[in-house]
Protein backbone atom coordinates (compact mmCIF):
# COMPACT_ATOMS: atom_id res chain seq x y z
CA UNK A 1 0.00 0.00 0.00
CA UNK A 2 1.37 3.44 -0.99
CA UNK A 3 2.11 5.96 1.82
CA UNK A 4 -0.71 8.23 0.64
CA UNK A 5 -3.19 5.35 0.69
CA UNK A 6 -1.96 4.25 4.11
CA UNK A 7 -2.36 7.78 5.47
CA UNK A 8 -5.84 8.02 3.99
CA UNK A 9 -6.86 4.71 5.55
CA UNK A 10 -5.49 5.81 8.94
CA UNK A 11 -7.37 9.13 8.77
CA UNK A 12 -10.58 7.34 7.84
CA UNK A 13 -10.14 5.00 10.81
CA UNK A 14 -9.53 7.98 13.12
CA UNK A 15 -12.66 9.72 11.80
CA UNK A 16 -14.74 6.61 12.49
CA UNK A 17 -13.36 6.49 16.04
CA UNK A 18 -14.25 10.15 16.59
CA UNK A 19 -17.79 9.68 15.29
CA UNK A 20 -18.36 6.76 17.67
CA UNK A 21 -16.78 8.44 20.72
CA UNK A 22 -17.81 12.04 20.04
CA UNK A 23 -20.20 12.24 23.01
CA UNK A 24 -17.86 10.60 25.51
CA UNK A 25 -14.37 11.71 24.48
CA UNK A 26 -14.39 15.16 26.19
CA UNK A 27 -15.53 13.56 29.48
CA UNK A 28 -12.78 10.93 29.32
CA UNK A 29 -10.26 13.65 28.42
CA UNK A 30 -11.21 15.77 31.44
CA UNK A 31 -11.05 12.76 33.78
CA UNK A 32 -7.59 11.82 32.51
CA UNK A 33 -6.43 15.43 32.67
CA UNK A 34 -7.33 16.02 36.32
CA UNK A 35 -6.17 12.55 37.44
CA UNK A 36 -2.76 13.74 38.66
CA UNK A 37 -4.36 16.50 40.76
CA UNK A 38 -6.90 14.05 42.15
CA UNK A 39 -4.20 11.52 43.03
CA UNK A 40 -1.98 14.19 44.58
CA UNK A 41 -4.85 15.63 46.62
CA UNK A 42 -5.62 12.16 48.01
CA UNK A 43 -1.89 11.65 48.66
CA UNK A 44 -1.88 14.81 50.80
CA UNK A 45 -4.57 13.24 52.98
CA UNK A 46 -3.05 9.74 53.17
CA UNK A 47 0.52 11.00 53.71
CA UNK A 48 -0.38 14.05 55.80
CA UNK A 49 2.37 13.57 58.40
CA UNK A 50 5.11 12.90 55.85
CA UNK A 51 4.12 15.89 53.70
CA UNK A 52 3.90 18.19 56.72
CA UNK A 53 7.28 17.09 58.08
CA UNK A 54 8.92 17.50 54.65
CA UNK A 55 7.66 21.07 54.27
CA UNK A 56 8.54 21.91 57.85
CA UNK A 57 12.13 20.61 57.53
CA UNK A 58 12.72 21.99 54.02
CA UNK A 59 11.53 25.50 54.76
CA UNK A 60 11.93 25.68 58.53
CA UNK A 61 8.44 27.13 58.82
CA UNK A 62 7.18 25.04 61.73
CA UNK A 63 4.44 22.42 61.96
CA UNK A 64 1.51 24.88 61.87
CA UNK A 65 2.45 26.63 58.62
CA UNK A 66 3.47 23.32 57.05
CA UNK A 67 0.07 21.82 57.97
CA UNK A 68 -1.67 24.88 56.55
CA UNK A 69 0.21 24.48 53.26
CA UNK A 70 -0.69 20.78 53.01
CA UNK A 71 -4.35 21.58 53.78
CA UNK A 72 -4.56 24.32 51.14
CA UNK A 73 -2.73 22.13 48.62
CA UNK A 74 -5.11 19.22 49.24
CA UNK A 75 -8.31 21.29 49.21
CA UNK A 76 -7.24 23.34 46.19
CA UNK A 77 -6.62 20.23 44.09
CA UNK A 78 -9.70 18.28 45.17
CA UNK A 79 -12.06 21.26 44.79
CA UNK A 80 -10.53 22.08 41.39
CA UNK A 81 -11.03 18.47 40.23
CA UNK A 82 -14.65 18.51 41.43
CA UNK A 83 -15.40 21.73 39.55
CA UNK A 84 -13.80 20.42 36.34
CA UNK A 85 -15.69 17.13 36.47
CA UNK A 86 -19.02 18.86 37.21
CA UNK A 87 -18.21 21.57 34.59
CA UNK A 88 -18.90 24.36 37.09
CA UNK A 89 -16.68 27.47 37.13
CA UNK A 90 -14.11 25.62 35.01
CA UNK A 91 -11.97 28.72 34.25
CA UNK A 92 -11.62 29.44 37.98
CA UNK A 93 -10.76 25.78 38.60
CA UNK A 94 -8.10 25.94 35.86
CA UNK A 95 -6.51 29.08 37.31
CA UNK A 96 -6.55 27.48 40.75
CA UNK A 97 -4.79 24.38 39.41
CA UNK A 98 -2.29 26.60 37.57
CA UNK A 99 -1.56 28.16 40.96
CA UNK A 100 -1.08 24.71 42.52
CA UNK A 101 1.46 23.79 39.82
CA UNK A 102 3.36 27.06 40.36
CA UNK A 103 3.44 26.75 44.15
CA UNK A 104 4.49 23.09 44.05
CA UNK A 105 7.26 23.93 41.57
CA UNK A 106 8.71 26.39 44.11
CA UNK A 107 8.02 24.54 47.36
CA UNK A 108 9.22 21.11 46.20
CA UNK A 109 12.28 22.58 44.39
CA UNK A 110 11.08 21.29 41.01
CA UNK A 111 12.38 24.50 39.45
CA UNK A 112 15.92 23.08 39.54
CA UNK A 113 15.02 19.64 38.18
CA UNK A 114 14.73 20.00 34.39
CA UNK A 115 12.88 16.71 33.93
CA UNK A 116 10.17 17.49 36.50
CA UNK A 117 9.97 21.13 35.39
CA UNK A 118 9.25 20.13 31.79
CA UNK A 119 6.56 17.71 32.96
CA UNK A 120 4.92 20.43 35.05
CA UNK A 121 4.99 22.81 32.08
CA UNK A 122 3.47 20.07 29.93
CA UNK A 123 0.74 19.63 32.54
CA UNK A 124 0.13 23.39 32.32
CA UNK A 125 -0.31 22.95 28.58
CA UNK A 126 -3.02 20.35 29.20
CA UNK A 127 -4.78 22.83 31.50
CA UNK A 128 -4.56 25.50 28.78
CA UNK A 129 -6.41 23.15 26.44
CA UNK A 130 -9.07 22.61 29.11
CA UNK A 131 -9.36 26.37 29.49
CA UNK A 132 -9.79 26.66 25.71
CA UNK A 133 -12.59 24.10 25.83
CA UNK A 134 -14.39 25.99 28.61
CA UNK A 135 -13.95 29.25 26.67
CA UNK A 136 -15.61 27.61 23.68
CA UNK A 137 -18.53 26.43 25.82
CA UNK A 138 -18.91 29.89 27.30
CA UNK A 139 -19.14 31.41 23.84
CA UNK A 140 -21.81 28.95 22.77
CA UNK A 141 -24.44 30.79 24.76
CA UNK A 142 -24.08 33.66 22.27
CA UNK A 143 -24.90 31.54 19.24
CA UNK A 144 -25.86 33.67 16.27
CA UNK A 145 -23.92 36.71 17.45
CA UNK A 146 -21.08 37.61 15.04
CA UNK A 147 -17.59 37.07 16.41
CA UNK A 148 -14.09 37.69 15.14
CA UNK A 149 -12.82 34.13 15.15
CA UNK A 150 -9.31 35.02 14.04
CA UNK A 151 -8.72 37.17 17.14
CA UNK A 152 -10.31 34.74 19.57
CA UNK A 153 -8.02 33.97 22.54
CA UNK A 154 -9.16 30.34 22.35
CA UNK A 155 -6.97 29.59 19.33
CA UNK A 156 -3.89 30.94 21.14
CA UNK A 157 -4.72 28.86 24.23
CA UNK A 158 -4.87 25.82 21.97
CA UNK A 159 -1.55 26.75 20.33
CA UNK A 160 0.13 27.30 23.72
CA UNK A 161 -1.29 24.04 25.03
CA UNK A 162 -0.06 22.08 22.01
CA UNK A 163 3.44 23.57 22.25
CA UNK A 164 3.74 22.84 25.97
CA UNK A 165 2.67 19.23 25.45
CA UNK A 166 5.89 18.81 23.42
CA UNK A 167 7.88 19.04 26.67
CA UNK A 168 6.43 15.77 27.99
CA UNK A 169 7.93 13.91 25.04
CA UNK A 170 11.30 15.55 25.51
CA UNK A 171 11.49 13.80 28.90
CA UNK A 172 10.77 10.44 27.23
CA UNK A 173 13.69 10.59 24.80
CA UNK A 174 16.37 7.97 25.49
CA UNK A 175 19.74 8.66 23.95
CA UNK A 176 21.29 5.26 23.24
CA UNK A 177 22.16 3.41 20.07
CA UNK A 178 19.70 0.51 20.18
CA UNK A 179 17.58 0.28 17.03
CA UNK A 180 14.28 0.18 18.93
CA UNK A 181 15.14 3.23 21.06
CA UNK A 182 16.18 5.25 18.02
CA UNK A 183 12.92 4.31 16.25
CA UNK A 184 10.90 5.16 19.37
CA UNK A 185 12.56 8.57 19.74
CA UNK A 186 12.14 9.49 16.07
CA UNK A 187 8.55 8.20 15.89
CA UNK A 188 7.44 10.01 19.06
CA UNK A 189 9.24 13.23 18.19
CA UNK A 190 7.75 13.30 14.68
CA UNK A 191 4.22 12.83 16.02
CA UNK A 192 4.50 15.48 18.73
CA UNK A 193 5.94 17.97 16.23
CA UNK A 194 2.93 17.31 13.97
CA UNK A 195 0.67 18.10 16.95
CA UNK A 196 2.68 21.22 17.79
CA UNK A 197 2.42 22.72 14.28
CA UNK A 198 -1.14 21.44 13.84
CA UNK A 199 -0.67 19.20 10.80
CA UNK A 200 -2.76 16.00 10.57
CA UNK A 201 -3.40 16.94 14.17
CA UNK A 202 -6.21 14.60 15.20
CA UNK A 203 -4.56 11.53 13.70
CA UNK A 204 -1.16 12.39 15.22
CA UNK A 205 -2.68 13.15 18.65
CA UNK A 206 -4.73 9.94 18.63
CA UNK A 207 -1.66 7.89 17.69
CA UNK A 208 0.28 9.57 20.50
CA UNK A 209 -2.48 8.72 22.99
CA UNK A 210 -2.16 5.02 22.17
CA UNK A 211 1.63 5.10 22.13
CA UNK A 212 1.93 7.09 25.35
CA UNK A 213 -0.54 4.85 27.19
CA UNK A 214 1.50 1.77 26.25
CA UNK A 215 4.73 3.42 27.45
CA UNK A 216 3.00 4.59 30.64
CA UNK A 217 1.71 1.12 31.56
CA UNK A 218 5.06 -0.53 30.78
CA UNK A 219 7.45 2.00 32.32
CA UNK A 220 5.39 3.33 35.25
CA UNK A 221 3.81 0.13 36.58
CA UNK A 222 3.73 1.32 40.22
CA UNK A 223 1.29 -1.48 41.13
CA UNK A 224 4.15 -3.98 40.72
CA UNK A 225 6.27 -2.20 43.36
CA UNK A 226 5.55 -2.59 47.10
CA UNK A 227 3.98 0.57 48.55
CA UNK A 228 6.67 0.97 51.23
CA UNK A 229 9.40 1.51 48.62
CA UNK A 230 10.09 5.10 47.47
CA UNK A 231 10.02 3.89 43.86
CA UNK A 232 6.29 3.14 44.24
CA UNK A 233 5.44 6.80 44.88
CA UNK A 234 7.80 8.00 42.15
CA UNK A 235 6.28 5.72 39.51
CA UNK A 236 2.75 6.53 40.68
CA UNK A 237 3.42 10.28 40.37
CA UNK A 238 4.92 9.74 36.91
CA UNK A 239 2.00 7.54 35.82
CA UNK A 240 -0.70 10.07 36.69
CA UNK A 241 1.22 13.03 35.27
CA UNK A 242 1.55 11.16 31.98
CA UNK A 243 -2.15 10.28 32.14
CA UNK A 244 -2.96 13.98 32.49
CA UNK A 245 -0.98 14.76 29.34
CA UNK A 246 -2.94 11.97 27.61
CA UNK A 247 -6.06 13.89 28.68
CA UNK A 248 -4.65 17.01 27.03
CA UNK A 249 -4.03 15.08 23.82
CA UNK A 250 -7.58 13.71 23.91
CA UNK A 251 -8.82 17.30 24.12
CA UNK A 252 -6.76 18.06 21.01
CA UNK A 253 -8.47 15.11 19.31
CA UNK A 254 -11.92 16.27 20.46
CA UNK A 255 -11.50 20.01 19.78
CA UNK A 256 -9.11 20.02 16.85
CA UNK A 257 -5.93 22.12 16.63
CA UNK A 258 -7.59 25.54 16.57
CA UNK A 259 -7.11 28.50 14.26
CA UNK A 260 -3.32 28.77 14.55
CA UNK A 261 -2.43 25.53 12.80
CA UNK A 262 -1.51 24.14 9.40
CA UNK A 263 -4.74 22.13 9.27
CA UNK A 264 -6.76 25.32 9.61
CA UNK A 265 -4.71 27.21 7.04
CA UNK A 266 -5.03 24.35 4.53
CA UNK A 267 -8.75 25.07 4.37
CA UNK A 268 -7.94 28.51 2.92
CA UNK A 269 -5.67 27.22 0.17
Amino acid sequence: MAPAELMGAAEELADKFLRVTKRYLPHVARLCLISTFLEDGIRMWVQWTEQRDYISMSWGCGAFLASLFVLLNMCGQLVGCFLVLTRKFVPYACFGLFGIIFVQTIVYNILWDVNFLMRNLSLSGALLLLLAESHSEGKSMFAGVPSVGESSPRQYMQLGGRLLLVLMFMTLLRFNLSAFTIFQDIFGLALILLVAVGFKTKLAALTLVVWLMVINVVQNAFWNVPSYRPLHDFLKYDFFQTLSVVGGLLLVVALGPGGVSMDEHKKKW
